[in-house]
């Protein structure tokens, strides 16, 4: 029985990943409260188990009274004549330990520990899954798709169950059941019905994640995501720096012949993803953040966090995008409120006038760079979108975006 337990016991911490001491430790608290059951008390009441060999014992702390006569309560009391032949030294005062035989217990004490050990086994197994799904909250894991629940999703994990809610689904996907996908983990609650496991498709730190796992330089650091903007199922942007001059970061996310980026969108069911350059100048990030379109020049206000962009007459609806797409990513990405104009619409704005933004090179425009207001001398405009930022040119390529 010992050899057969143990073995039970081994097959539950690798299945279920519940360590023996904690069964062990349920083992005993069930005795204790058989012996409860059994003798209405038990507070006296001793069990100890050889975590090696299985081997238990169960005794009770009883004090050393002069005879039986003289016993109060037999669950607590020994007449030393009893008591001697436990110990041949007891004296009276002594406390002695009297084994107590469990297979004594009846029938519904024995059901009540069977009870404590399973209620015990389902706490450890709770605790276990909500410990090892909470060290994945704020990540990525992959599950298959279940079933339906209403408009909600049910996804196998593997070892528990997560629920893809409608509002974090993706409205043009259309999963079914035994799809493979990958969730994003964004909250991991304790229920006593096991942990309550939620995860997102539509959440943009998913693509960050997806980022992390397909580009070892995003693993490692070398290159950051230092900005997320992201409609679901249609397109995202995304902003990364590097941190080594070595390194082309938009180059790195993109991958030879943009091998690492289509993973990527295959996995989100082909959402469009534009990769540009961060900068800390607002007007640089702006002018990378309305790409593809072209722009004429950029004022950016820090504190107010607006922005005036001037386009060609022929970019405009291609740095506005389809329905506004275009114009309202770059705004989030960059956190600052755009109002982007043609040059025809600009030149008749009232007050007005185009030399006010091209003169003075050197107060707005010094070294290729925008000044830290945000003001860029369009005169340089090509040498700084193609001479510094040949990625841009190099994703276009990939992603064969054409939008008008």
């Amino acid at each position: 029985m010992n050899k057969e337990l143990l073995e039970a016991l081994d097959a539950l911490e690798k299945e279920k990943e519940i360590s023996k001491d904690s069964i062990f430790d349920a083992i005993e608290n069930s005795l204790i409260q058989a012996c409860k059951n059994h003798f209405g008390k038990a507070d006296n009441m001793r069990v100890v188990i050889d975590r090696e060999t299985a081997d238990y014992r169960v005794f009770s702390e009883k004090t050393v009274v002069e005879s039986r006569d003289d016993i109060t309560d037999p669950v607590l009391e020994i007449a030393l004549a009893d008591a001697l032949i436990i110990n041949e030294d007891a004296k009276v005062g002594d406390v002695v330990e009297v084994d107590i035989n469990s297979k004594e217990f009846g029938r519904i004490a024995a059901t009540n520990a069977k009870n404590v050990i399973l209620q015990k086994i389902r706490e450890e197994e709770r605790t276990v899954q909500f410990n090892q799904y909470h060290e994945k909250e704020r990540d990525i894991v992959t599950g298959i798709v279940q079933r339906y629940i209403g408009r909600n999703i049910s996804i196998d994990l593997g070892k528990a169950d997560a629920l893809l809610s409608e509002s974090e689904q993706v409205k043009s996907e259309h999963l079914r059941p035994t799809d493979r996908v990958k969730v994003y983990i964004y909250e991991v609650k304790d229920t006593t019905k096991g942990p309550k496991i939620l995860v997102s498709r539509t959440h943009p730190e998913l693509v960050k994640k997806l980022f992390e796992s397909e580009v070892t330089e995003v693993r490692d650091g070398t290159v950051e995501i230092k900005a997320i903007a992201r409609e679901a199922g249609s397109r995202t942007k995304i902003a990364v720096w590097s941190n080594n001059p070595d390194v082309d970061p938009v180059g790195a996310c993109v991958g030879m012949n943009g091998s690492r980026v289509n993973a990527i969108v295959d996995e989100l069911r082909g959402e469009k993803i534009d990769i540009i350059c961060w900068d800390e100048n607002p007007g640089i990030l702006i002018e990378n953040a309305l790409s593809p379109a072209k722009v004429v020049f950029v004022i950016a206000d820090g504190d107010e966090k607006t922005a005036k962009v001037v386009v060609p007459d022929t970019q405009l609806s291609l740095a506005i995008g389809k329905e506004g797409q275009n114009a309202r990513l770059a705004a989030r990405l960059t956190g600052f409120k755009i109002d982007i104009k043609s040059e025809t619409q600009a030149k008749d704005a009232p007050g007005f006038r185009l030399e006010d933004y091209y003169d003075d090179e050197e107060e707005y425009y010094e070294e290729g760079e925008y000044d830290e207001e945000g003001y860029l001398n369009p005169d340089d405009f090509e040498e700084v979108e193609y001479e510094e930022e040949p990625e841009n040119e190099e994703y276009l390529e990939v992603d064969g975006d054409t939008e008008e």
